[in-house]
């Protein structure tokens, strides 16, 4: 089911009694990359209420909002230097605090990314923790020591740039870095760092937040053992860096990591029924992921993989092979979907190149629509009206309430405002590169 079903027949009872997300259509927007009010070239969280109006135009439920807390930007914001506090390039907690309100008042709820299997090197608990080996936070990251010849502990590569450890003359230790090596990982096996991460999420929630969309979760608890993880054996799997060579059984993918999720969700359930959880999940186990974090009521209410993000081609197979993996059967989760999202170039030029790009759009939109589960949007650039008309002329036909419907116009740049300058910068070295399917990596998505 979907929400259009929900939107035809509300007399229905389980339509009636299902949750606002089930079937829901979530629009995701990027804050630097959406509008720019300020003129400095990076959009920001006024650009995005600035814009409220036209994406509640489009009939969606909700937005997420890709990363916009303070960060030194090496991953664009998904290295965080403070859970609690916005980015200056973006505005303050009062500019937030605004957004949810308008957001609020149209009907739209807002969810925000978390990142909690790690956080930037520029964080305050990463300071102190690489400070000594016996200061109060000397065990919130993963620290380990030197085989005997100076190397790493064990063979673990990273999604970016080589090896997963990164000598620190500090603490004359290796911290694990899962991404760039600015990432520190966090030791979220350690209940300290397990309640800080959940007073993070208090805070939002406090602040009215609607939900949370959990980055890279499976990578949130490592093997304490510190196990070498498996080379893959077959010749024929796809090799373009390190990490491709090894199975990553013991760098992620704990068994405990549900037993946080549920003391999350335990928290999340605390502030009302409605709130929302869904977790990207990527990897080789990802579809076993997927299903394990969002079983039963006490987890997540649902994950998304990569399944059509990584898709270089629309394939009958691609979509039933996909949808044969959630049958719903009993106690299975609620899967989400997307075609387009920051981690993958838009699926119109992935898929179809320049032929009848709005037709192609709009049966793509169609298609998504038609999947069981919920399907997130992209949020197009200011400046891409005739994007944008492509996804209006669909979304703007569903009305998702009776009597509230939603007529789809392109809207032009309102005086004094300009689109972002820095829509789609090229990376430096320092900073997340592209990857391929299977593995989470970060790219700025303005087209």
């Amino acid at each position: 089911m979907n929400q259009l079903a929900l939107a035809r027949d509300q007399s229905r009872p389980e339509a009636a009694a299902a949750p606002w997300w089930r079937g829901a259509v979530i629009y995701q927007v990027y804050p630097r990359s959406f509008l720019d009010t300020n003129g400095d070239g990076v959009g920001d969280l006024p650009g995005i209420t600035e814009r409220l109006d036209h994406i509640a135009s489009l009939g969606v439920d909700a937005v997420w909002l890709s990363p916009f807390f303070t960060s030194p930007m090496k991953d664009y914001g998904y290295d965080i230097a403070d859970y609690q506090g916005v980015d200056p390039i973006f505005g303050t907690l009062a500019d937030f605090d605004r957004l949810l309100e308008r957001a609020h008042g149209l009907g739209l709820k807002i969810i925000i990314d978390q990142v909690y299997s790690h956080t930037s090197d520029q964080h305050a608990w990463f300071h102190e923790s690489r400070s000594s080996r016996d200061n109060e936070k000397a065990d919130w990251y993963v620290w380990a020591d030197a085989k005997a010849d100076g190397s790493p502990p064990n063979n673990w590569q990273s999604v970016f740039h080589g090896p997963s450890w990164t000598w620190d003359a500090r603490r004359g230790q290796y911290y694990l870095h899962n991404f760039l090596s600015a990432q520190p990982d966090l030791n979220v096996h350690n209940p300290e760092v397990q309640e800080a991460l959940l007073a993070t999420a208090r805070f939002w929630l406090e602040r009215g937040v609607d939900g949370f969309r959990l980055d890279a979760i499976n990578f949130a608890m490592h093997d304490p053992k510190l196990t070498d993880n498996p080379p893959v054996a077959d010749p024929a799997a796809k090799r373009t860096r390190p990490f491709d060579f090894q199975h990553h059984f013991h760098n992620q993918s704990h068994p405990d990591i549900p037993a946080f999720l549920e003391r999350l969700r335990s928290l999340i359930d605390s502030y009302g029924a409605d709130r929302f959880t869904v977790a990207e999940v990527g990897g080789e186990q990802a579809d076993r992921e997927m299903k394990l974090f969002t079983e039963g009521p006490a987890r997540l209410n649902s994950a998304y993989g990569f399944n059509f993000l990584y898709a270089q081609n629309l394939t009958a197979d691609l979509v039933g092979d996909t949808m044969q993996l959630w049958p719903g059967e009993e106690g299975e989760g609620w899967p989400s979907w997307a075609f387009s999202n920051h981690d993958a170039p838009r699926v119109v030029s992935r898929w179809l190149g320049e032929a009848e790009p709005a037709r192609f759009a709009a049966l793509a939109m169609l298609l998504l629509m038609s999947l069981r589960g919920k399907g997130p949007r992209r949020g197009p650039h200011p400046d891409a009206l005739d994007r944008r008309r492509a996804q209006c002329r669909l979304l703007g036909r569903r009305a998702l309430a009776p009597g509230r419907p939603r007529p789809c116009r392109p809207l032009s740049r309102p005086a004094g405002a300009r689109p972002a300058l820095h829509a789609r910068p090229h990376p430096p070295p320092d900073r997340a590169p592209q990857g391929p399917r299977g593995a989470p990596h970060r790219r700025d998505p303005a087209s």
